[in-house]
């Protein structure tokens, strides 16, 4: 697969994937990660560089809130991630648009069309 493409289309359905996991959890940073790769198959193999601008951009609009725990047998608190009202309406809109998307672009790519 082209790469440029791979990334166009995991740029365009990143906020939509990690609100979903957040929705499912509260979880941190490091775990989201983790998350993506194995749920993903690899697909969306990210590095912290490439999900902390999403979660930031997530918390400065509302749809993330942020807190702190310490983890088990850690002295050192991680920053871990819930979803907000907003943040589950937001989530609703995207994955409406998504499908939408999703049929449309079956429609236009049909094998009986190539």
């Amino acid at each position: 697969m082209d790469s440029r493409f791979a990334r166009q289309l995991k740029k365009g359905v990143l906020d939509m994937v990690v609100l979903r996991l957040v929705a499912e959890k509260e979880t941190y940073g490091y775990e989201l990660i983790q998350e993506l790769s194995e749920r993903g198959s690899g697909f969306f193999d990210l590095k912290e560089g490439t999900l902390y601008p999403v979660l930031y951009r997530l918390e400065d609009t509302g749809l993330v809130e942020t807190f702190w725990k310490n983890g088990e047998g850690r002295s050192t608190p991680k920053k871990y991630y819930c979803i907000t009202e907003k943040g589950r309406e937001t989530l609703n809109d995207y994955y409406s648009v998504w499908k939408q998307f999703e049929k449309c672009v079956d429609e236009l790519c049909r094998e009986e069309t190539l």
